[in-house]
């Protein structure tokens, strides 16, 4: 599945201008649309998950009068370079690992750090993140300059989901590692300087994807996706759902040591991605918001998952000083990919954005529409993008006009099964309407997580 379809790849890299444009773009729409995801180059040596492919980047840049371009490119690892140098697959992946070569273990690691996740703009540096390795740096160009590691100062792993406080500029963290210490939670200053970093403890290793932060805390998500090292090196399931481990939500002050960490234990649930969190203005409440299935919603053995758990966004409040939880679904219907205004990341925000899967097909694992949530109304207004087709993340960008936090647009890859034609579609944020669609010259595969880089 995970190679076929609206997975399958592309094999090359291209350039394009004079897009077709259906519509008007807004005058505020300038700078470049961007959206990281899996596009492996080679044939996997053994069974595939979607995790494993090789980092491609497709961008699309505005100028305010319209779409001026789209490209796409690989982002160039030291596994793939040495993978282009072979012209086949040396590594294995999550559903059967293998290692590759010595020589090629010598200089890109057991694993290939795909970065192929998510990206993120901090103290000049857009970096191409993938949860198991460092981040890689790439220009704005789409060229890759190389692993990234806060001038030496990173140990271990960085998180696909960095937290970017706007108030302050900081770079909130974290890195998960299938060795002790298994968690390890860091800042970074607005000039890019890794200011603090301290372990938390962890009975053992798991897979941690997302996390939030408020202005104050660290909330910390420690859910039973137990990672198994010794299964994974020998070819067996290396990620598994085991209830039995139990789960907890810890709360840590930012900069605080590990330490100090404050854990709630709750029933077991899963947790791909979070919305945003708050400190609750009247009280000691923290307040979470994020799209919660009842197990891990995709397996690791090589088969795809049947009838997943869906996840529904849903909503914590968390009281670190007396250690409880109480938390409510807020929709019925699955979603997950939420976005925000990211000038709201830790404060309160009243309006979220979600991709939404075929109404009544909640066993589809795709989106064809967005979801807006007005937080503090408990409303929420649906775009079904078309009738035959895969959306992925609803990317809100801000226009710089208007004071409102829904004041922007959402924008968003779409690709048309019945036409096998790809798009970006720019909706109105407030209304949901469609101002704009540009006509992209090649299908675009389903992918992961994106960002918009504004420009003057």
């Amino acid at each position: 599945m995970w190679m076929s379809g609206v997975y399958a790849p592309v094999t090359d890299e291209a350039d394009a201008k004079d897009l077709v444009v259906t519509g008007s773009i807004p005058t505020g729409l300038r700078g470049a649309f961007l959206r990281n995801g899996p596009n492996p180059m080679f044939p996997p040596l053994g069974r595939y998950h979607l995790f494993d492919g090789d980092g491609m980047v497709h961008g699309l840049w505005f100028d305010g009068d319209g779409a001026t371009r789209y490209s796409n490119r690989w982002i160039r690892s030291a596994g793939l370079h040495a993978e282009e140098a072979a012209g086949h697959s040396l590594f294995g992946g999550l559903s059967e690992f293998r290692l590759p070569p010595p020589e090629v273990m010598a200089v890109a690691g057991p694993m290939k750090n795909t970065a192929n996740t998510a990206l993120v703009r901090h103290a000049g540096r857009l970096l191409a993140l993938m949860e198991g390795c460092k981040p890689t740096e790439i220009t704005e160009s789409l060229d890759t300059l190389g692993e990234y590691d806060f001038a030496g100062a990173l140990s271990g792993p960085m998180t696909a989901h960095p937290k970017i406080d706007p108030v302050t500029g900081e770079m909130v963290f974290f890195g998960v590692s299938p060795v002790a210490p298994f968690l390890r939670v860091h800042g970074a200053a607005p000039d890019g300087t890794l200011t603090w970093s301290t372990e938390v403890d962890l009975p053992g290793p798991v897979m941690m994807h997302d996390f939030v932060i408020t202005a104050t805390s660290v909330v910390i998500f420690d859910l039973p996706a137990v990672f198994d090292l010794e299964a994974l090196l020998t070819g067996g399931e290396g990620i598994r759902w085991q209830a039995d481990h139990g789960a907890r939500i810890g709360v840590l002050g930012r900069g605080e040591p590990g330490t100090s960490i404050r854990w709630i234990d709750v029933d077991p649930f899963w947790v791909f991605h979070f919305l945003n969190a708050h400190d609750d203005a009247g009280g000691t409440d923290i307040v979470v918001h994020g799209c919660r299935a009842d197990a891990l919603n995709t397996s690791f053995d090589g088969e795809v998952q049947e009838n997943p758990p869906q996840p529904k966004l849903h909503e914590w409040r968390i009281d670190p000083v007396a250690g409880t939880m109480t938390d409510r679904a807020l929709d019925d219907r699955a979603g997950d990919f939420p976005r925000i205004d990211e000038r709201r990341t830790g404060l309160e925000a009243r309006y979220g954005y979600l991709g939404q899967g075929p109404e009544g097909h909640d066993d589809e694992q795709f989106f064809n529409a967005v979801v807006k949530y007005d937080l503090a109304q408990d409303t929420s207004t649906t775009a079904i993008y078309g009738a035959d087709v895969v959306s992925g993340e609803p990317v809100f960008t801000p226009d710089p006009s208007a004071a409102d936090e829904d004041a922007g647009w959402v924008l968003n890859w779409v690709h048309d099964r019945s036409t096998e034609q790809s798009s970006v579609v720019v909706l109105d944020a407030r209304s949901l309407d469609e101002v704009a669609r540009v006509h992209l010259p090649r299908r675009v595969p389903f992918g992961f997580h994106g960002t918009f880089l504004r420009s003057a």
